[in-house]
C-alpha cells in the first residue's frame, strides 16, 4: 500500500509521539497555523470552527471530541475542518490540567465536593466504572444479578461535574482561540489578495505588451 508506514510504530514510541510530537509542539503549531491559513472559507467561519474545537476539549467525552468538534460547527456555521484541527488543543500535555479546572469548576457550581482522601482517586473511580460496565455486560450471559453502584458513582461525582465545569473555561479557551484566529486568518487573507491582485496586474501588462 502507498500510505503504509514502512515501520510500524510500536506502543512505546506511539506514546512518546503522543507526550512530544515529532519535530516537537512548536512545530506542530506551525503545522496547524498553516492549516487554518489555508482553509477556503471566511475569517469568521474558520474562527467559529476554531471556536468548537476547543471548546469539544473541555468535554468529558474523550474519544468523541472530533464527533462534538463536528456538531458544534455545523450548529455554529463554523468550518468543520477548522474545528476538527482545533482539537489538536487537547493532548496528553493539556488534559490534565485541563481535567483538575474543569472538575473543580464542577463541582463548585454543583455544590458538591470530590473526596481525594476517603474514597478512590479519579482514575481508580474510571477503573470502577470500567470495571462496572464490563462485568455488567457479562451478566447478560449469566445468572448473576447487574451492579451499577461505581458507574452511577463515576457519573455523579466525575462526568457530570466535568461535564457542567467544563461550559465556562471552554467558552473562555473557545473565545480566546476565535479572537487570536479571527485576526490572524483575516490579515493572511487580504495579504493573499493583494498578492494575487499584484500578479494578476503583471500577466495583463504583459499580455498588452505582447
Amino acid at each position: 500500500m502507498v500510505f503504509k508506514r514502512r515501520k510500524k510504530l510500536t506502543p512505546l514510541i506511539w506514546l512518546a509521539r503522543s507526550l512530544w510530537p515529532k519535530g516537537g509542539w512548536h512545530r506542530a503549531a506551525l503545522y496547524l497555523q498553516h492549516r487554518l491559513h489555508r482553509l477556503p472559507d471566511t475569517p469568521q467561519t474558520i474562527s467559529r470552527g476554531v471556536f468548537a474545537g476547543v471548546f469539544s476539549v473541555f468535554t468529558p467525552l474523550f474519544g468523541l471530541h472530533f464527533l462534538v468538534a463536528y456538531i458544534l460547527a455545523k450548529l455554529m456555521r463554523g468550518n468543520v475542518v477548522a474545528a476538527l484541527l482545533a482539537t489538536f488543543v487537547g493532548n496528553p500535555l493539556t488534559y490534565v490540567p485541563i481535567g483538575v479546572v474543569s472538575l473543580k469548576m464542577g463541582h463548585f457550581i454543583l455544590g458538591t465536593e470530590f473526596d481525594h482522601v476517603n474514597e478512590r482517586s479519579f482514575m481508580g473511580k474510571f477503573i470502577d466504572a470500567a470495571d462496572d460496565f464490563w462485568l455488567n455486560f457479562l451478566t447478560v450471559l449469566s445468572d448473576v444479578d447487574a451492579n451499577w453502584d461505581a458507574l452511577i458513582r463515576f457519573f455523579y461525582e466525575v462526568f457530570l461535574p466535568y461535564l457542567v465545569g467544563g461550559i465556562v473555561p471552554g467558552v473562555v479557551a473557545g473565545l480566546v482561540g476565535y479572537y487570536v484566529t479571527l485576526p490572524m486568518i483575516t490579515a493572511y487573507q487580504a495579504r493573499r489578495r493583494k498578492k494575487l491582485k499584484v500578479k494578476l496586474e503583471k500577466l495583463r501588462k504583459k499580455a498588452h505588451a505582447g
